[in-house]
Protein backbone atom coordinates (compact mmCIF):
# COMPACT_ATOMS: atom_id res chain seq x y z
CA UNK A 1 0.00 0.00 0.00
CA UNK A 2 2.83 2.41 0.92
CA UNK A 3 4.60 1.58 -2.32
CA UNK A 4 1.42 2.32 -4.31
CA UNK A 5 0.94 5.65 -2.51
CA UNK A 6 4.59 6.52 -3.15
CA UNK A 7 4.22 5.75 -6.86
CA UNK A 8 1.04 7.85 -7.08
CA UNK A 9 2.69 10.73 -5.21
CA UNK A 10 5.74 10.62 -7.45
CA UNK A 11 3.50 10.55 -10.52
CA UNK A 12 1.60 13.63 -9.34
CA UNK A 13 4.88 15.37 -8.52
CA UNK A 14 6.38 14.55 -11.90
CA UNK A 15 3.23 15.74 -13.70
CA UNK A 16 3.25 19.03 -11.80
CA UNK A 17 6.96 19.47 -12.48
CA UNK A 18 6.51 18.71 -16.18
CA UNK A 19 3.83 21.37 -16.47
CA UNK A 20 6.29 23.93 -15.18
CA UNK A 21 9.19 23.31 -17.54
CA UNK A 22 10.18 25.26 -20.63
CA UNK A 23 10.05 22.08 -22.68
CA UNK A 24 6.41 21.55 -21.78
CA UNK A 25 5.59 25.11 -22.76
CA UNK A 26 7.10 24.42 -26.18
CA UNK A 27 5.20 21.14 -26.50
CA UNK A 28 1.98 23.00 -25.73
CA UNK A 29 2.66 25.21 -28.72
CA UNK A 30 3.00 22.11 -30.91
CA UNK A 31 -0.41 20.96 -29.69
CA UNK A 32 -1.94 24.29 -30.72
CA UNK A 33 -0.12 24.67 -34.04
CA UNK A 34 -3.23 23.93 -36.10
CA UNK A 35 -5.25 26.56 -34.23
CA UNK A 36 -2.59 29.22 -34.68
CA UNK A 37 -2.20 28.27 -38.34
CA UNK A 38 -5.90 28.92 -38.86
CA UNK A 39 -5.64 32.34 -37.19
CA UNK A 40 -2.64 33.30 -39.32
CA UNK A 41 -4.37 32.24 -42.53
CA UNK A 42 -7.49 34.17 -41.62
CA UNK A 43 -5.38 37.32 -41.29
CA UNK A 44 -3.60 36.40 -44.55
CA UNK A 45 -7.02 36.40 -46.19
CA UNK A 46 -7.94 39.79 -44.74
CA UNK A 47 -4.76 41.41 -46.15
CA UNK A 48 -5.48 44.78 -44.55
CA UNK A 49 -3.09 47.68 -45.08
CA UNK A 50 -1.56 49.93 -42.43
CA UNK A 51 -4.00 51.53 -39.98
CA UNK A 52 -6.85 49.71 -41.75
CA UNK A 53 -6.28 46.35 -39.98
CA UNK A 54 -9.62 46.35 -38.14
CA UNK A 55 -10.40 42.63 -38.59
CA UNK A 56 -6.81 41.47 -38.07
CA UNK A 57 -6.38 43.47 -34.86
CA UNK A 58 -9.77 42.35 -33.55
CA UNK A 59 -8.99 38.66 -34.15
CA UNK A 60 -5.71 38.85 -32.20
CA UNK A 61 -7.37 40.83 -29.41
CA UNK A 62 -10.10 38.20 -29.09
CA UNK A 63 -7.52 35.38 -29.09
CA UNK A 64 -5.58 36.98 -26.23
CA UNK A 65 -8.65 38.08 -24.27
CA UNK A 66 -9.98 34.51 -24.27
CA UNK A 67 -6.68 33.46 -22.67
CA UNK A 68 -7.09 35.87 -19.75
CA UNK A 69 -5.15 38.88 -21.01
CA UNK A 70 -6.28 42.39 -20.13
CA UNK A 71 -6.71 44.34 -23.37
CA UNK A 72 -6.13 48.09 -23.82
CA UNK A 73 -7.29 49.31 -27.23
CA UNK A 74 -6.89 52.43 -29.34
CA UNK A 75 -3.56 53.28 -27.74
CA UNK A 76 -1.42 56.21 -28.95
CA UNK A 77 -4.48 57.55 -30.82
CA UNK A 78 -4.36 54.57 -33.20
CA UNK A 79 -7.65 52.61 -33.51
CA UNK A 80 -6.01 49.28 -34.44
CA UNK A 81 -3.15 49.42 -31.92
CA UNK A 82 -3.51 47.57 -28.62
CA UNK A 83 -1.69 46.11 -25.64
CA UNK A 84 -2.57 42.74 -24.07
CA UNK A 85 -1.18 42.18 -20.56
CA UNK A 86 -1.00 39.36 -18.05
CA UNK A 87 0.52 39.47 -14.56
CA UNK A 88 1.95 42.38 -12.63
CA UNK A 89 5.23 43.84 -11.45
CA UNK A 90 8.86 43.27 -12.44
CA UNK A 91 10.13 42.13 -14.83
CA UNK A 92 8.04 43.36 -17.76
CA UNK A 93 8.74 41.39 -20.93
CA UNK A 94 7.19 42.69 -24.15
CA UNK A 95 6.57 40.72 -27.33
CA UNK A 96 5.91 42.80 -30.43
CA UNK A 97 3.42 41.75 -33.09
CA UNK A 98 2.52 43.16 -36.52
CA UNK A 99 -0.37 42.45 -38.89
CA UNK A 100 -0.43 44.92 -41.82
CA UNK A 101 -0.22 43.94 -45.50
CA UNK A 102 1.39 45.67 -48.47
CA UNK A 103 -0.54 47.37 -51.30
CA UNK A 104 -0.58 45.91 -54.79
CA UNK A 105 0.68 42.44 -53.91
CA UNK A 106 -2.47 40.35 -53.93
CA UNK A 107 -1.57 36.73 -54.63
CA UNK A 108 -3.07 33.27 -54.37
CA UNK A 109 -1.34 30.57 -52.32
CA UNK A 110 -0.08 28.82 -55.44
CA UNK A 111 3.42 28.62 -57.01
CA UNK A 112 2.62 30.92 -59.92
CA UNK A 113 1.87 34.62 -60.08
CA UNK A 114 -1.91 34.94 -59.91
CA UNK A 115 -3.87 37.66 -58.13
CA UNK A 116 -6.33 36.82 -55.38
CA UNK A 117 -8.36 39.88 -56.46
CA UNK A 118 -7.55 42.04 -53.44
CA UNK A 119 -5.83 45.42 -53.16
CA UNK A 120 -3.05 44.14 -50.89
CA UNK A 121 -1.15 41.02 -49.85
CA UNK A 122 0.99 39.79 -46.95
CA UNK A 123 4.30 40.05 -48.80
CA UNK A 124 6.21 40.63 -45.56
CA UNK A 125 4.48 37.89 -43.58
CA UNK A 126 3.01 40.07 -40.86
CA UNK A 127 0.02 37.72 -40.54
CA UNK A 128 2.54 35.17 -39.27
CA UNK A 129 4.38 37.78 -37.19
CA UNK A 130 1.34 38.84 -35.18
CA UNK A 131 0.05 35.31 -34.71
CA UNK A 132 3.36 33.78 -33.58
CA UNK A 133 3.92 36.61 -31.11
CA UNK A 134 0.41 36.14 -29.71
CA UNK A 135 0.99 32.40 -29.42
CA UNK A 136 4.24 33.01 -27.54
CA UNK A 137 2.61 35.49 -25.14
CA UNK A 138 -0.07 32.89 -24.34
CA UNK A 139 2.50 30.11 -23.84
CA UNK A 140 4.54 32.31 -21.49
CA UNK A 141 1.39 33.23 -19.59
CA UNK A 142 0.58 29.55 -19.07
CA UNK A 143 4.13 28.91 -17.85
CA UNK A 144 3.93 31.87 -15.45
CA UNK A 145 0.62 30.62 -14.10
CA UNK A 146 1.93 27.09 -13.55
CA UNK A 147 5.02 28.41 -11.76
CA UNK A 148 3.32 31.26 -9.90
CA UNK A 149 5.92 33.45 -11.54
CA UNK A 150 5.83 37.13 -10.67
CA UNK A 151 6.20 39.71 -13.42
CA UNK A 152 4.33 40.86 -16.51
CA UNK A 153 4.08 39.50 -20.02
CA UNK A 154 2.78 41.94 -22.65
CA UNK A 155 1.83 41.62 -26.28
CA UNK A 156 1.99 44.85 -28.27
CA UNK A 157 -0.33 44.91 -31.28
CA UNK A 158 1.60 47.18 -33.65
CA UNK A 159 -0.14 48.32 -36.87
CA UNK A 160 1.30 49.89 -40.00
CA UNK A 161 4.94 48.83 -39.82
CA UNK A 162 5.13 49.19 -43.60
CA UNK A 163 5.69 52.94 -43.69
CA UNK A 164 3.17 54.00 -41.06
CA UNK A 165 5.45 53.85 -38.02
CA UNK A 166 2.95 52.90 -35.30
CA UNK A 167 5.75 51.88 -32.92
CA UNK A 168 7.17 55.40 -33.18
CA UNK A 169 3.93 56.90 -31.87
CA UNK A 170 3.72 54.16 -29.24
CA UNK A 171 7.29 54.93 -28.15
CA UNK A 172 6.55 58.65 -28.12
CA UNK A 173 3.56 58.00 -25.85
CA UNK A 174 5.81 56.24 -23.34
CA UNK A 175 4.15 52.85 -23.75
CA UNK A 176 7.50 51.04 -23.55
CA UNK A 177 8.99 53.11 -20.72
CA UNK A 178 8.40 50.47 -18.03
CA UNK A 179 9.38 47.51 -20.23
CA UNK A 180 12.59 45.64 -19.30
CA UNK A 181 13.10 43.70 -22.55
CA UNK A 182 11.28 43.75 -25.89
CA UNK A 183 11.28 40.67 -28.14
CA UNK A 184 10.36 40.53 -31.83
CA UNK A 185 10.92 38.40 -34.89
CA UNK A 186 10.32 38.58 -38.63
CA UNK A 187 9.38 36.18 -41.41
CA UNK A 188 12.30 35.33 -43.68
CA UNK A 189 13.69 32.79 -46.12
CA UNK A 190 16.11 31.39 -43.53
CA UNK A 191 16.51 30.85 -39.79
CA UNK A 192 18.92 33.37 -38.30
CA UNK A 193 19.42 35.15 -34.97
CA UNK A 194 22.55 37.16 -35.60
CA UNK A 195 22.83 40.80 -34.61
CA UNK A 196 20.68 42.78 -37.03
CA UNK A 197 20.84 46.29 -38.43
CA UNK A 198 18.30 48.66 -39.95
CA UNK A 199 18.44 52.04 -41.62
CA UNK A 200 17.05 55.22 -40.13
CA UNK A 201 14.39 56.57 -42.45
CA UNK A 202 12.35 59.73 -43.04
CA UNK A 203 9.49 59.60 -45.53
CA UNK A 204 7.33 62.47 -46.75
CA UNK A 205 4.76 63.41 -49.37
CA UNK A 206 5.57 66.57 -51.36
CA UNK A 207 2.49 68.27 -52.82
CA UNK A 208 2.69 70.92 -55.52
CA UNK A 209 -0.14 73.29 -56.44
CA UNK A 210 -0.23 75.00 -59.84
CA UNK A 211 -2.76 76.49 -62.28
CA UNK A 212 -4.77 74.36 -64.69
CA UNK A 213 -5.27 75.36 -68.32
CA UNK A 214 -5.79 73.79 -71.74
CA UNK A 215 -2.42 72.28 -72.59
CA UNK A 216 -2.76 73.15 -76.31
CA UNK A 217 -5.21 76.07 -76.39
CA UNK A 218 -3.78 78.19 -73.57
CA UNK A 219 -0.60 76.63 -72.18
CA UNK A 220 0.78 80.05 -71.22
CA UNK A 221 -2.03 80.38 -68.68
CA UNK A 222 -1.03 77.19 -66.87
CA UNK A 223 1.56 76.44 -64.23
CA UNK A 224 2.21 72.71 -64.12
CA UNK A 225 2.47 71.02 -60.75
CA UNK A 226 3.79 67.96 -62.58
CA UNK A 227 6.66 70.06 -63.96
CA UNK A 228 7.49 70.93 -60.35
CA UNK A 229 7.54 67.24 -59.34
CA UNK A 230 9.78 66.37 -62.29
CA UNK A 231 12.10 69.28 -61.57
CA UNK A 232 12.36 68.20 -57.95
CA UNK A 233 13.14 64.63 -58.98
CA UNK A 234 15.89 65.78 -61.36
CA UNK A 235 17.54 67.84 -58.64
CA UNK A 236 17.33 65.05 -56.07
CA UNK A 237 18.76 62.55 -58.56
CA UNK A 238 21.73 64.88 -59.17
CA UNK A 239 22.13 65.14 -55.40
CA UNK A 240 22.82 61.40 -55.17
CA UNK A 241 26.43 62.03 -56.24
CA UNK A 242 26.94 64.21 -53.18
CA UNK A 243 25.57 62.13 -50.32
CA UNK A 244 27.22 59.28 -48.35
CA UNK A 245 27.37 56.13 -50.45
CA UNK A 246 25.50 54.16 -47.77
CA UNK A 247 22.47 56.45 -48.15
CA UNK A 248 19.37 55.55 -50.13
CA UNK A 249 16.77 57.85 -51.69
CA UNK A 250 13.71 56.55 -53.53
CA UNK A 251 10.42 57.99 -54.65
CA UNK A 252 7.19 57.35 -56.52
CA UNK A 253 4.89 59.86 -58.19
CA UNK A 254 1.54 59.23 -56.53
CA UNK A 255 -0.41 61.83 -58.52
CA UNK A 256 0.80 63.34 -61.78
CA UNK A 257 -2.43 64.72 -63.23
CA UNK A 258 -5.43 63.16 -64.91
CA UNK A 259 -5.27 63.99 -68.63
CA UNK A 260 -2.44 65.01 -71.01
CA UNK A 261 -4.39 67.93 -72.44
CA UNK A 262 -4.96 69.52 -69.03
CA UNK A 263 -2.11 71.30 -67.28
CA UNK A 264 -2.22 69.61 -63.86
CA UNK A 265 -2.87 71.97 -60.98
CA UNK A 266 -1.95 69.30 -58.40
CA UNK A 267 0.80 66.68 -58.27
CA UNK A 268 2.33 64.64 -55.47
CA UNK A 269 5.56 62.70 -55.03
CA UNK A 270 6.30 60.35 -52.12
CA UNK A 271 9.95 60.21 -50.93
CA UNK A 272 12.05 58.00 -48.65
CA UNK A 273 15.51 58.94 -47.37
CA UNK A 274 17.59 56.33 -45.53
CA UNK A 275 20.96 55.97 -43.83
CA UNK A 276 22.35 53.96 -40.92
CA UNK A 277 22.58 57.13 -38.80
CA UNK A 278 19.54 59.22 -38.02
CA UNK A 279 21.49 62.50 -37.97
CA UNK A 280 22.66 61.88 -41.55
CA UNK A 281 19.09 61.13 -42.61
CA UNK A 282 17.96 64.44 -41.14
CA UNK A 283 20.59 66.29 -43.19
CA UNK A 284 19.68 64.48 -46.42
CA UNK A 285 15.99 65.15 -45.89
CA UNK A 286 16.63 68.87 -45.37
CA UNK A 287 18.36 68.95 -48.77
CA UNK A 288 15.42 67.13 -50.38
CA UNK A 289 13.13 69.83 -48.99
CA UNK A 290 15.36 72.51 -50.53
CA UNK A 291 15.09 70.75 -53.89
CA UNK A 292 11.30 70.83 -53.55
CA UNK A 293 11.37 74.53 -52.68
CA UNK A 294 13.60 75.24 -55.68
CA UNK A 295 11.30 73.27 -57.99
CA UNK A 296 8.31 75.26 -56.80
CA UNK A 297 10.17 78.55 -57.32
CA UNK A 298 11.29 77.61 -60.83
CA UNK A 299 7.84 76.48 -61.97
CA UNK A 300 5.87 79.23 -60.24
CA UNK A 301 3.92 76.72 -58.19
CA UNK A 302 3.52 76.37 -54.45
CA UNK A 303 4.66 73.43 -52.35
CA UNK A 304 3.70 71.85 -49.05
CA UNK A 305 5.12 68.67 -47.58
CA UNK A 306 3.98 66.24 -44.90
CA UNK A 307 6.33 63.96 -43.02
CA UNK A 308 4.61 60.58 -43.10
CA UNK A 309 7.08 58.55 -41.08
CA UNK A 310 10.49 58.68 -39.46
CA UNK A 311 12.28 55.79 -37.76
CA UNK A 312 15.56 55.31 -35.92
CA UNK A 313 18.24 52.84 -36.89
CA UNK A 314 18.34 49.57 -34.92
CA UNK A 315 20.34 49.47 -31.68
CA UNK A 316 21.84 45.98 -31.18
CA UNK A 317 22.03 44.15 -27.86
CA UNK A 318 24.47 41.24 -28.00
CA UNK A 319 23.59 39.96 -24.53
CA UNK A 320 20.07 39.27 -25.72
CA UNK A 321 21.13 38.26 -29.23
CA UNK A 322 23.30 35.39 -28.00
CA UNK A 323 20.43 34.12 -25.85
CA UNK A 324 18.01 34.17 -28.78
CA UNK A 325 20.51 32.46 -31.08
CA UNK A 326 21.03 29.69 -28.52
CA UNK A 327 17.27 29.10 -28.27
CA UNK A 328 16.69 29.18 -32.03
CA UNK A 329 19.56 26.72 -32.54
CA UNK A 330 18.09 24.31 -29.99
CA UNK A 331 14.63 24.53 -31.54
CA UNK A 332 15.90 24.31 -35.12
CA UNK A 333 14.01 24.59 -38.36
CA UNK A 334 11.69 22.10 -40.05
CA UNK A 335 11.53 19.58 -42.87
CA UNK A 336 9.40 19.95 -45.99
CA UNK A 337 6.76 17.35 -46.84
CA UNK A 338 6.67 15.98 -50.38
CA UNK A 339 3.81 18.35 -51.23
CA UNK A 340 5.77 21.29 -49.79
CA UNK A 341 8.84 20.25 -51.80
CA UNK A 342 6.80 20.30 -55.00
CA UNK A 343 5.47 23.77 -54.17
CA UNK A 344 8.89 25.02 -53.07
CA UNK A 345 10.63 23.74 -56.18
CA UNK A 346 8.27 25.67 -58.44
CA UNK A 347 8.79 28.82 -56.38
CA UNK A 348 12.57 28.32 -56.51
CA UNK A 349 12.49 28.00 -60.30
CA UNK A 350 10.40 31.18 -60.54
CA UNK A 351 13.21 32.92 -58.64
CA UNK A 352 15.84 31.77 -61.14
CA UNK A 353 17.15 28.90 -59.03
CA UNK A 354 17.84 25.43 -60.39
CA UNK A 355 15.97 23.69 -57.58
CA UNK A 356 14.71 24.02 -54.02
CA UNK A 357 17.36 24.27 -51.30
CA UNK A 358 15.21 22.86 -48.51
CA UNK A 359 18.18 22.58 -46.12
CA UNK A 360 17.92 26.33 -45.51
CA UNK A 361 14.54 25.79 -43.84
CA UNK A 362 16.03 23.18 -41.51
CA UNK A 363 19.37 24.72 -40.54
CA UNK A 364 20.12 27.80 -38.44
CA UNK A 365 22.64 30.27 -39.84
CA UNK A 366 25.93 30.80 -37.95
CA UNK A 367 25.96 33.58 -35.37
CA UNK A 368 27.42 36.96 -36.39
CA UNK A 369 27.82 40.08 -34.30
CA UNK A 370 27.72 42.58 -37.15
CA UNK A 371 25.31 43.12 -40.01
CA UNK A 372 24.78 45.45 -42.94
CA UNK A 373 21.56 47.43 -42.93
CA UNK A 374 19.29 47.37 -45.98
CA UNK A 375 15.71 48.10 -44.94
CA UNK A 376 14.09 50.12 -42.18
CA UNK A 377 11.72 49.28 -39.35
CA UNK A 378 9.92 51.14 -36.59
CA UNK A 379 11.35 48.55 -34.20
CA UNK A 380 14.38 50.84 -34.35
CA UNK A 381 12.62 53.39 -32.18
CA UNK A 382 11.69 50.73 -29.63
CA UNK A 383 15.35 49.63 -29.52
CA UNK A 384 16.36 53.12 -28.34
CA UNK A 385 13.78 53.05 -25.53
CA UNK A 386 14.23 49.51 -24.17
CA UNK A 387 16.71 46.62 -24.70
CA UNK A 388 15.37 44.92 -27.82
CA UNK A 389 16.23 41.75 -29.73
CA UNK A 390 14.89 39.95 -32.80
CA UNK A 391 15.47 37.11 -35.25
CA UNK A 392 14.04 35.56 -38.41
CA UNK A 393 12.64 32.16 -39.35
CA UNK A 394 12.16 30.43 -42.70
CA UNK A 395 8.51 31.12 -43.43
CA UNK A 396 9.24 31.54 -47.16
CA UNK A 397 10.89 29.26 -49.68
CA UNK A 398 14.69 29.70 -49.35
CA UNK A 399 15.93 32.51 -51.55
CA UNK A 400 12.61 34.37 -51.61
CA UNK A 401 12.91 38.15 -51.27
CA UNK A 402 10.50 40.02 -49.03
CA UNK A 403 7.82 42.11 -50.74
CA UNK A 404 7.41 39.60 -53.57
CA UNK A 405 4.47 37.56 -54.82
CA UNK A 406 6.45 34.44 -53.90
CA UNK A 407 6.52 35.59 -50.26
CA UNK A 408 2.76 36.10 -50.29
CA UNK A 409 2.20 32.66 -51.80
CA UNK A 410 4.36 30.74 -49.31
CA UNK A 411 2.90 32.70 -46.41
CA UNK A 412 -0.51 31.31 -47.32
CA UNK A 413 0.64 27.69 -46.98
CA UNK A 414 1.83 25.19 -44.38
CA UNK A 415 5.40 26.37 -45.07
CA UNK A 416 4.55 29.74 -43.57
CA UNK A 417 2.72 28.14 -40.66
CA UNK A 418 5.66 25.87 -39.79
CA UNK A 419 8.15 28.71 -39.81
CA UNK A 420 5.76 30.73 -37.67
CA UNK A 421 5.71 28.05 -34.97
CA UNK A 422 9.53 27.96 -34.89
CA UNK A 423 9.34 31.68 -34.12
CA UNK A 424 6.66 31.21 -31.45
CA UNK A 425 8.80 28.63 -29.70
CA UNK A 426 11.93 30.79 -29.84
CA UNK A 427 10.10 33.79 -28.39
CA UNK A 428 8.60 31.61 -25.66
CA UNK A 429 11.91 30.00 -24.70
CA UNK A 430 13.66 33.37 -24.58
CA UNK A 431 10.98 35.02 -22.44
CA UNK A 432 11.03 32.09 -19.99
CA UNK A 433 14.82 32.35 -19.74
CA UNK A 434 14.56 36.05 -18.92
CA UNK A 435 11.95 35.47 -16.23
CA UNK A 436 14.01 32.61 -14.81
CA UNK A 437 17.38 34.38 -14.86
CA UNK A 438 16.88 38.08 -14.25
CA UNK A 439 20.63 38.68 -14.18
CA UNK A 440 20.36 38.47 -17.98
CA UNK A 441 18.00 41.44 -17.91
CA UNK A 442 20.43 43.44 -15.78
CA UNK A 443 23.32 42.61 -18.11
CA UNK A 444 21.26 43.52 -21.17
CA UNK A 445 20.23 46.81 -19.57
CA UNK A 446 23.83 47.73 -18.80
CA UNK A 447 24.84 47.05 -22.42
CA UNK A 448 21.81 49.01 -23.66
CA UNK A 449 22.71 52.08 -21.63
CA UNK A 450 26.33 51.95 -22.80
CA UNK A 451 25.40 51.64 -26.48
CA UNK A 452 22.72 54.32 -26.33
CA UNK A 453 25.09 56.78 -24.67
CA UNK A 454 25.01 58.85 -21.52
CA UNK A 455 22.35 61.55 -21.41
CA UNK A 456 20.44 60.17 -24.40
CA UNK A 457 16.97 61.65 -24.90
CA UNK A 458 14.63 59.93 -27.32
CA UNK A 459 13.31 62.29 -30.02
CA UNK A 460 11.17 60.80 -32.80
CA UNK A 461 12.16 61.75 -36.34
CA UNK A 462 8.53 62.38 -37.26
CA UNK A 463 8.23 65.14 -34.67
CA UNK A 464 4.95 65.81 -32.92
CA UNK A 465 2.61 65.05 -35.80
CA UNK A 466 -0.50 62.95 -35.12
CA UNK A 467 -0.54 59.35 -36.39
CA UNK A 468 -0.79 59.32 -40.19
CA UNK A 469 -3.89 57.14 -40.21
CA UNK A 470 -4.70 57.93 -43.85
CA UNK A 471 -1.24 57.39 -45.34
CA UNK A 472 -2.45 54.39 -47.41
CA UNK A 473 -5.44 56.24 -48.82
Amino acid sequence: MKIKLLIVSLSIFNLAFAQKTKETALSALDAKSEKYGEIAQEIWGYAEMGYQETKSSSLLQTTLKEEGFKISTGIAEIPTAFVAEYGSGYPVIAILGEFDALPGLSQQAIPEKKSAGKVAGHACGHHLFGTASSAAAIAVKDWMKANKQSGTIRFYGCPAEEGGGAKVYMSREGLFDDVDVALHWHPSSQNAASAAAALANISAKFRFYGVSAHAAGAPEMGRSSLDAVEAMNVMVNMMREHIPQEARIHYVITDGGKAPNVVPDFAEVYYYARHNRRDVVRGIFERIVKAAEGAALGTETTMKYEIVNGVHELLPNLTLQKLVHTNLTKIGGFNYTEQEKEFGNKIAISLGQDELNEKRALEVQPYKETARAYGSTDVGDVSFVVPTVGFGTATWVPGTPAHSWQAVAAGGTSIGNKGMMVAAKTLTATAIDLFSNQDLIKKATTEFEERRGKGFIYKPLLGDRAPALDYRK
